[in-house]
This record gives structure tokens, C-alpha cells and sequence, in this order.
């Protein structure tokens, strides 16, 4: 988006659910949500894809507890490095 070249010094970018991951990665996006999100290092340091935090998704995050225990360590710590 033309905002975006207003703003240089985006350090990361985090996509939020499948629309921001499709418009973002484009080709680079694997086969599903699901594998994607697993894959959040291969789109670092620009981009952190993460399911939406929404009720809906509820179910999502219960069936891939891999998501909190290694995924939200990550983006915390990415979060807290670029704020510093």
C-alpha cells in the first residue's frame, strides 16, 4: 500500500489471518493457513504470519498447540527487540 512507503523504518510486519497472508506473501504463501503460520521463519525478518485472534479461531489454536508454545515466544520476543 502506498502508506507503507510514507513509513521507512518498518521493522516487521505481522499478518494477521489468511487475507494480510495472501496480499503480503503472495506466491511465497504455502498450501494453508496452517502450514504457513508454521513457517513464520522463512518470512522473517520482514513479515510474522499469525491465525487472527478471533473467537472463530478458538477451535484452530486448540487443535495446533504449537501455535502458542512456539510461535507467540517468537513474536513476543521479536516484538520486544524491535521496541528497545
Amino acid at each position: 500500500p502506498e502508506i507503507l512507503k510514507l513509513m521507512p523504518n518498518i521493522k516487521l510486519t505481522i499478518l494477521i489471518g489468511q487475507y494480510a497472508m495472501k496480499y503480503y506473501l503472495g506466491a511465497a504463501e504455502k498450501a494453508n493457513l496452517t502450514e504457513t503460520v508454521r513457517a513464520f521463519q522463512d518470512y522473517l525478518p520482514e513479515f510474522f504470519p499469525i491465525v487472527h485472534p478471533s473467537p472463530l479461531n478458538f477451535r484452530w489454536q486448540a487443535k495446533n498447540p504449537w501455535f502458542e508454545e512456539e510461535v507467540v515466544p517468537v513474536l513476543r520476543e521479536r516484538v520486544r527487540e524491535i521496541l528497545k
